[in-house]
C-alpha cells in the first residue's frame, strides 16, 4: 500500500513537473509568438483584432541590412551558446549528482551563483572586469558572457533530471564490462535527452533574449 502510494505520489510530482515546465514555456514563449503574428498585420500599430494580413513589413525588414546584421549576430551567438552551454551543463550536473569530490560544494555554489544575481548587475560588472585587465571587447568575450549568464539554468534542468536516473542502469553496463565513458553514451545520455533539449531550448531564449 505504501509502495502504491509512493508511485502515485511520484507520478504525480513529475506530471506537476511537466505542467509547471509548460506553463514556463508557454509564458516565455507566447510573447514572441503574439509578435510574429502581428508583424503580417497591415496596420503600422500592433493590436488585436487585426486590420488586415500584409507582408510589407518584411520587405522593409529585408532592405534594411543594420537589422540583418544584427539579427544574424544575434542567431550566432544565441547558436553557440545553446551548444557549448548545454555540453558543460550536462557535464557538470553529472559530476556532481554522480561523483564526490573534495569541493563540490564550492563547485555548486560557483556555477550557480551567476543566476542569483541579476544580469544587469552581472553585466555591468563583467564590463568593468573586462576594463580593468584592459581586456579589448570581442565577440568571444560575449559569447563567454552569454555562456556564463546560461549554464546555471542548464545545469539545475540537468541535475533534476539525473536524480531521477538510477544508478543501477549505469552500473549494470560497468559491470558487463562497458567503459564509464560508454555507459554515459550509451545509458545516461539518451535518459538525458528531455533535459538536454529543454537546456538547449532555454539557453538559446536567454542569449538571444539579452543580445
Amino acid at each position: 500500500m505504501t509502495a502504491r502510494t509512493g508511485d502515485r505520489e511520484g507520478r504525480w510530482a513529475w506530471r506537476l513537473t511537466g505542467l509547471v515546465t509548460l506553463l514556463v514555456y508557454v509564458f516565455m514563449f507566447a510573447p514572441i509568438v503574439a509578435t510574429v503574428v502581428l508583424s503580417f498585420n497591415s496596420s503600422m500599430f500592433g493590436g488585436f483584432p487585426m486590420t488586415g494580413f500584409s507582408l510589407q513589413w518584411y520587405g522593409k525588414l529585408m532592405q534594411n541590412e543594420q537589422v540583418l546584421a544584427a539579427f544574424r549576430t544575434s542567431l550566432w551567438i544565441a547558436l553557440v551558446t545553446a551548444v557549448v552551454t548545454s555540453a558543460v551543463g550536462v557535464m557538470t550536473a553529472f559530476a556532481l549528482v554522480r561523483f564526490e569530490f573534495h569541493g563540490k560544494q564550492a563547485l555548486s555554489t560557483l556555477v550557480i551563483l551567476p543566476a542569483l544575481v541579476p544580469e544587469t548587475i552581472l553585466g555591468v560588472g563583467l564590463l568593468v572586469l573586462i576594463k580593468a585587465v584592459d581586456q579589448p571587447r570581442t565577440l568571444l568575450i560575449l559569447v563567454l558572457g552569454h555562456i556564463l549568464l546560461a549554464v546555471p539554468y542548464v545545469v539545475l534542468i540537468a541535475q533534476a533530471r539525473m536524480v531521477g536516473i538510477r544508478r543501477v542502469y549505469e552500473e549494470a553496463a560497468l559491470s558487463l564490462g562497458a567503459s564509464r565513458l560508454a555507459s554515459f553514451r550509451e545509458i545516461t545520455l539518451p535518459l538525458l535527452v528531455p533535459a538536454v533539449v529543454a537546456g538547449v531550448l532555454l539557453a538559446f531564449t536567454i542569449s538571444f533574449d539579452n543580445k
